[in-house]
């Protein structure tokens, strides 16, 4: 009779990327059940994929753009809030659902073996595929401000630019994510700070501001955050107005692999032990 032995990956640092791409029937499998399974019980349903970042746009157009009066670099302030939100609620949204990746999924992992860096793939494919709903919503309103207003909006072709900004921030959010879900199994307080550390960042990064309006005296934090440029960068190419530049890229490149390269290293670490840890 054969035996199959399932023990944990030697050396820890190799991580399984030939196991995850014969598993590739169950990532598609676990994405269909998480997308269902999000508003399954809802009334409006899969409505909320779109109604909770408009919301969050309104809001924002009339708190900071209206009463606050922060200025929005020339450009209409419910486009200028919903460009920034877009590319923002997809990082924070990747990297805050990875981060439980552990914690939420203790009965799974203790049954059944899979490769664990699966349910980090899945979160970042659900977050797309909410961010590509999102992202319908927006090309309507662009739309309706490119041919029925006097808004001065780019040509639709300078939005290919925003694939390649949207791979680097599913890269940098799998990387905070996967740091995350490794410390988070051990010191649990990390649960309870994430929603503060999320929030803080958010501010930190021009999303109810544009970069231009930043004091001098502040622009290491523009210039350090990974996140900053990435949205600069997107309203760049879906509204036409963006502040930055080539060091700030190359910068947050070189941060950003080295947050994945320690992300990888710490989850499939953690991951070997971390049933006997819970």
């Amino acid at each position: 009779m054969q035996k199959t032995i399932i023990r944990a990956n030697s050396p820890w640092w190799r991580i399984p990327w030939r196991e995850i791409v014969e598993y590739r029937d169950l990532i598609g499998i676990m994405w269909q059940r998480d997308m269902l399974a999000v508003y399954k019980q809802s009334v409006l349903g899969k409505a909320w994929f779109v109604l909770q970042p408009l919301m969050t746009t309104v809001v924002f157009t009339i708190v900071f753009g209206n009463i606050a009066g922060l200025g929005t670099d020339g450009v209409p302030p419910l486009m200028f809030y919903m460009s920034g939100m877009l590319i923002w609620n997809f990082f924070a949204t990747s990297m805050n659902s990875i981060s439980s990746t552990f914690t939420g999924n203790v009965p799974l992992f203790s049954k059944v073996y899979f490769p664990r860096l699966i349910v980090p793939i899945v979160r970042v494919l659900v977050a797309l595929a909410t961010l590509a709903l999102n992202a319908l919503m927006f090309v309507g309103f662009w739309l309706f401000y490119r041919y029925f207003t006097e808004a001065s909006l780019p040509p639709a072709t300078r939005m290919l630019w925003f694939l390649p900004i949207l791979g680097y921030t599913a890269v940098l959010g799998l990387a905070m994510g996967l740091l995350l879900a490794s410390m988070t199994i051990k010191y649990r307080d990390m649960q309870f700070f994430l929603p503060f550390f999320s929030q803080l960042w958010m501010y930190a990064t021009p999303i109810i501001y544009p970069a231009s309006t930043v004091p001098a005296q502040w622009r290491w934090v523009i210039q350090y955050n990974p996140m900053s440029w990435t949205v600069e960068a997107t309203r760049w190419a879906l509204v036409g107005k963006g502040t930055f530049a080539a060091p700030e890229v190359w910068a947050s490149a070189g941060i950003t692999s080295l947050l994945l390269l320690l992300g990888l290293i710490m989850f499939n670490r953690v991951q070997r032990t971390f049933v006997d840890i819970v």
